[in-house]
């Protein structure tokens, strides 16, 4: 494998783990990796179809599930190459009141 391919599955993973851990990634670490997957595109390392194929492949291996599964076929409309899916879990919302005010 490439070294910049190696370099990419290597950052993917590591932006992947802590949100399927349910904590925060960096909007900068995911920021440079888009930036590192329209770099394999432009020297040729890869094209969009296998850096979308290595990206599903790691987000599977960290949720135990596909982009497919938690946005539909169509994901790539909602993030369009090299847009990665990497979003935090939505945090529990507790009422701070009760209802009878």
């Amino acid at each position: 494998m490439n070294t910049l391919l190696e370099h990419i599955t290597e950052r993917l993973d590591s932006l992947f783990a802590p949100l399927a851990e349910g904590r925060d990634a960096p909007p900068a670490q995911r920021l440079r990796l888009e930036g590192l997957l329209e770099v394999a595109v432009l020297l040729g390392c890869a094209d969009e179809d296998e850096l979308t194929a290595l990206l599903s492949n790691r987000y599977q291996a960290a949720f135990s599930r596909t982009p497919q599964d938690d946005f539909g076929a169509q994901w790539r409309q909602l993030f369009p190459f090299p847009q990665i899916p990497a979003m935090q879990q939505r945090a529990p919302v507790v009422p701070s009141t009760s209802d009878d005010l």
